[in-house]
């Protein structure tokens, strides 16, 4: 394995090529992690522990399933090589350095405004509110589960019928004779509402009684023999079941509230950008 590699990508790709997959399991509990503890020091300057988890956490995805041991020296030969070569960089800091840092700070400490208003904790009566504006005035609306065999010709749906009508089963039929995605499925459709289905599809559907199999029913894909299987009524869902979405939904409802309102008690003034043309955004030249 290489040892000296600037970027940590290379080296997890590296890694990932040479050792196992898997790290072995341990029993061991580890202890807790002191984030001011030094792990190493390049010229006076020391790197911590707490550097490296924040290193870790802003890795892709696709690495972080390394070894353990892997991750932890390649993380810790990036930071001091990124150390060394920080101090040894000679001449100015080109002015787009200076403005990445100011972005990235000002971009972090404002996440970590709305995370502090994101985790609020919130009232089972906020909660129960949010439920009855979202889901009190539902529309009770009928639902249908139905199946269907489509086939080209209405000949051949005549000839699916007597088929049916001399006790062949329906979702052997459908896997044997339909040329529609279903088939394979039994033709099997799911639950669907009215508006989802072709006009003449739905038609039939919302005449039939439980049970029943159409007559044909031609649409733009064909010709159709439907069999209902069973309706029901779509009702609100239980206030439990839809819980973490309403949570989620207060929470940045707030959030959007607090952007704007300590935008607006912000005293700003726009008026520079006015002089400024947008298509200055692409001319990345002037902050090198």
């Amino acid at each position: 394995m290489q040892k000296t590699l600037t970027f940590l990508a290379p080296l997890a790709l590296c890694a990932a090529l040479s050792l196992p997959a898997v790290a072995q399991e341990t029993d061991a509990t580890p202890a807790t992690a002191d984030p001011s503890t030094i792990v190493a020091v390049v010229d006076g300057t020391d790197i911590t522990v707490g550097h490296m988890i924040v290193a870790w956490a802003s890795l892709p995805d696709q690495y972080k399933d390394l070894p353990e041991d892997v991750l932890f020296q390649g993380i810790l030969d990036q930071l001091i090589q990124q150390t060394a070569l920080a101090q040894r960089f000679e001449g100015e800091v080109p002015k787009r350095v200076d403005l990445q840092l100011e972005n990235e700070r000002r971009s972090l400490v404002a996440g970590e405004s709305i995370n502090h208003i994101m985790e609020t904790p919130l009232d089972d009566t906020d909660i129960q509110a949010a439920y009855e504006a979202e889901y009190a005035d539902i529309t009770q609306e009928q639902e249908f589960n139905a199946s269907h065999i489509l086939v080209e010709t209405e000949e051949g749906a005549l000839a699916v019928i007597e088929e049916l009508n001399g006790g062949a089963d329906f979702a052997a039929v459908a896997r044997d004779k339909s040329t529609g995605p279903s088939g394979p499925n039994g033709g099997q459709l799911g639950w669907f509402a009215k508006g989802a289905m072709v006009p003449e599809f739905e038609e039939a559907v919302m005449t039939m009684e439980p049970g029943a199999v159409s007559d044909p029913v031609k649409t733009q894909f064909g010709w159709h023999i439907v069999k209902l299987n069973e309706t029901r009524i779509q009702e609100a869902p239980a206030l439990d079941d839809v819980r973490e979405e309403l949570e989620l939904q207060i929470r940045q409802s707030r959030a959007q509230a607090a952007i704007e309102a300590v935008t607006a008690e912000a005293d700003v003034d726009r008026s520079g950008a006015d002089a400024v043309d947008p298509s200055v955004l692409k001319q990345t030249s002037v902050v090198e």
